[in-house]
């Protein structure tokens, strides 16, 4: 067990992060003295205590720039004793590419953020040099959008055929909601009506239907659904339209057909794996051959934008694994790929069950493997985020081909756009034209509103959910 004491709870959420990096597989136990003298004390499991002393660190004023510096001081420390240095360095950020973005639209040369990402945050060239090419890639895209005056759409379906054992987003296996889900659907559709109306006058760039997975809906369900967007909003303008399909097991043709209908523009088929060891054992209820059979089935529909999902560091999988997976998926040849790190999260089974990945070679030679896949594929990387937690201190990428880049993922990681959510644990992202000061005296352009999580809830609190919109809105 690893010990962290700090005098300032502000010093706790970085060092906690860098400390877990170093040492993935240690329970840590935090704790806040404002008494005690240094900024940070560390016990490591071998016996070793690190102390930071007040004079060590440069006195500011500035709040991050302290934090930052006291977390260098941590990481520096951490990387002598453990012998290794993190790839990413001392950043603990889910959004690399947007600090990158942001020196770019400083006007900073490559050359000088390379200098910046070593110097403030201890980051290697290579992932300085793919963070740098991925927020060209995601600049070049946004510049085609009207950020200030557009808008996107989610639209979350909270259900799946059965819940992964790695899984800890809010969703419920749709067995059990079977009698709940057209009463849900007829509060969403009134949720999507009213925002239609608020959101009058500004142009609707992108729309992503997403969960849980949309496609545990029966066909004249996605149909109402899909319907009900056509019809109360104004899609003329719309560069993207996704339908996240997901689990083979909840797709059929009779869906497929449904969503063709609609001017659906990009889907997603995600078997994660493709050994059925695997899948059996995280529960998928669905084959191999099953996620062969609904893509060939998706491309004789005349989808010409399938993206496929991958996880490395499964349980059980090694290397090996991985390149079979990987040449199975490279003959289908979808038009984007994204290769997630499996991140144990503490909602996850995997995480209740106190499961922890090895971040070892393994999971370096399985990303390192569908880099090379995507490249043989011609997909090139045009989004990454990070996750806490993460296997390896790795990130989630995003390839795809020069064309098929998802342009809603990049506004989710870059938050330049605002982003009007509907439907149970959704999150609506107002984004400012200019910054304002919270009442916690943080700077910020960016107001987070929240639907309640609970299925039942957010059908029954429904008028709520769409007056915290409209105050919002009204507001700002």
């Amino acid at each position: 067990m690893i010990k962290i004491e700090s005098k300032k709870n502000k010093f706790t959420y970085n060092v906690y992060h860098v400390t877990k990096a170093f040492y993935p597989k240690e329970d840590i136990v935090q704790t806040v003295d404002e008494k005690q003298e240094p900024l940070v004390k560390i016990h490591l499991p071998e016996g070793t205590c690190f102390s930071l002393a007040p004079e060590e660190c440069v006195q500011t004023e500035d709040v991050q720039e302290e934090k930052r510096n006291v977390t260098k001081k941590v990481y520096q420390f951490l990387s002598k004793q453990t012998g290794q240095e993190l790839a990413w360095g001392m950043l603990t950020g889910v959004r690399p590419t947007k600090l990158v973005m942001q020196k770019i639209d400083q006007g900073m040369s490559k050359e000088e953020i390379f200098e910046f990402l070593k110097e403030q945050y201890c980051v290697g060239d290579k992932k300085a040099q793919i963070a740098y090419e991925i927020a060209c890639r995601e600049k070049a895209l946004l510049d085609q959008l009207d950020c200030k005056n557009g808008y996107s759409l989610y639209a979350g379906i909270p259900f799946c055929p059965s819940i992964c054992s790695y899984c800890s987003f809010s969703s419920s296996p749709i067995a059990e909601w079977k009698d709940q889900v057209d009463r849900y659907l007829d509060a969403m559709i009134k949720e999507l009506k009213a925002t239609a109306k608020l959101m009058q006058g500004k142009t609707l760039d992108t729309v992503y239907i997403g969960g849980g997975t949309p496609t545990t809906l029966e066909a004249d369900q996605l149909d109402r659904l899909l319907g009900t967007i056509r019809e109360n909003f104004d899609l003329e303008h719309v560069l993207e339209f996704t339908v996240e399909a997901g689990r083979p097991d909840s797709i059929t043709r009779e869906k497929l057909e449904v969503i063709r209908k609609y001017p659906v523009t990009r889907i997603s088929v995600n078997p994660q794996t493709m050994q059925q060891k695997t899948l059996d054992l995280v529960g998928r209820k669905h084959t191999v051959e099953d996620v062969e059979q609904i893509f060939h089935l998706a491309r004789e529909l005349g989808f010409d934008n399938i993206n496929m999902d991958l996880i490395a560091g499964l349980p059980g999988e090694d290397a090996a694994d991985m390149q079979d997976t990987l040449e199975k998926i490279e003959k289908l040849h979808p038009d984007s790929l994204t290769v997630h790190a499996l991140a144990i999260k503490r909602a996850a089974k995997f995480g209740q069950e106190g499961r922890t990945m090895d971040p070892g070679t393994e999971i370096t030679q399985m990303v390192e493997a569908a880099a090379a896949s995507a490249e043989r594929m011609g997909l090139v990387p045009y989004y990454l985020y990070r996750q806490k937690n993460i296997a390896g201190n790795f990130e989630n990428v995003g390839y795809a081909e020069q064309d098929k880049a998802g342009v809603y993922n990049i506004l989710i990681m870059e938050e330049r756009q605002t982003i009007i959510a509907c439907g149970a644990g959704s999150t609506t992202k107002l984004v400012l034209p200019e910054k304002i000061k919270t009442s916690s005296g943080k700077e910020t352009n960016l107001i987070r509103v929240e639907n309640v999580k609970n299925i039942i809830e957010y059908i029954d609190r429904i008028d709520e959910m769409i007056e915290r919109k409209k105050v919002l809105f009204e507001k700002n």
